[in-house]
C-alpha cells in the first residue's frame, strides 16, 4: 500500500520534460528522479506520486537497466519495462507499437520514459504517431514530433519515423 501523504506532497511534482504526445492519453518524460549525477531519490518518489495522482494507468520504461523499477511497485504505480532494443529495432518497434496501441484502445493513460528526453525516446514516439496513422506522411510526422517536443530530430529519430509505416 502506498504511503498516505498530506498537503502539497500528496500531489507530487511533474516529471522533468513532461510532454503530451496525445493529450490526456500518451505522454513522455525524463526518467522519474532524473538520470546520472542529477538523479535524486526524493524527486523520483515525488514524480512517481504525480504520475499516479494524475491518473496514469502505466509507466513504460524503455531504459536498458531495471534500476528503480521497484519504486513503482512501492508507490502503487503499475509499470512495464520494455528496454529499447536497437539490435532488432524493427521487431522491438513492431511489438512496442502494438502494445501501446492496444493499451490506448483499451482506454489506458500512459507515460513512457527513457533516461532523458532524447532523440531515441522522441523518435520512438514520433514513429508511433506515424505508425498509428495519426499523421499519414513521413515529413509531416517529423514536423509534428519536432513541434510537440520543441526539438530538432537527429537522423536516428527521423529514420524511426520513416521506418514506422512499414512495420504493420
Amino acid at each position: 500500500m502506498p504511503p498516505k501523504l498530506r498537503g502539497k506532497w500528496a500531489l507530487g511534482i511533474t516529471p522533468r520534460h513532461f510532454t503530451w504526445i496525445l493529450r490526456d492519453k500518451l505522454a513522455i518524460c525524463e526518467r522519474p528522479g532524473g538520470y546520472g549525477d542529477s538523479h535524486r531519490r526524493v524527486r523520483r518518489q515525488e514524480e512517481i506520486i504525480w504520475i499516479r495522482e494524475n491518473g496514469f494507468n502505466y509507466v513504460i520504461s524503455i531504459i536498458q537497466a531495471p534500476h528503480n523499477l521497484h519504486n513503482y511497485e512501492e508507490l502503487g504505480m503499475p509499470y512495464r519495462h520494455r528496454p529499447l532494443n536497437t539490435d532488432d529495432l524493427e521487431g522491438w518497434l513492431r511489438s512496442f507499437y502494438r502494445e501501446i496501441d492496444d493499451l490506448l484502445r483499451a482506454g489506458q493513460k500512459l507515460i513512457v520514459h527513457g533516461e532523458e528526453l532524447g532523440d531515441r525516446l522522441v523518435g520512438v514516439m514520433g514513429g508511433y504517431i506515424r505508425w498509428s496513422g495519426l499523421v499519414d506522411d513521413d515529413t509531416k510526422a517529423i514536423a509534428v514530433t519536432e513541434r510537440l517536443t520543441g526539438r530538432q530530430l537527429d537522423p536516428f529519430a527521423r529514420n524511426v519515423i520513416m521506418l514506422a509505416p512499414k512495420l504493420h
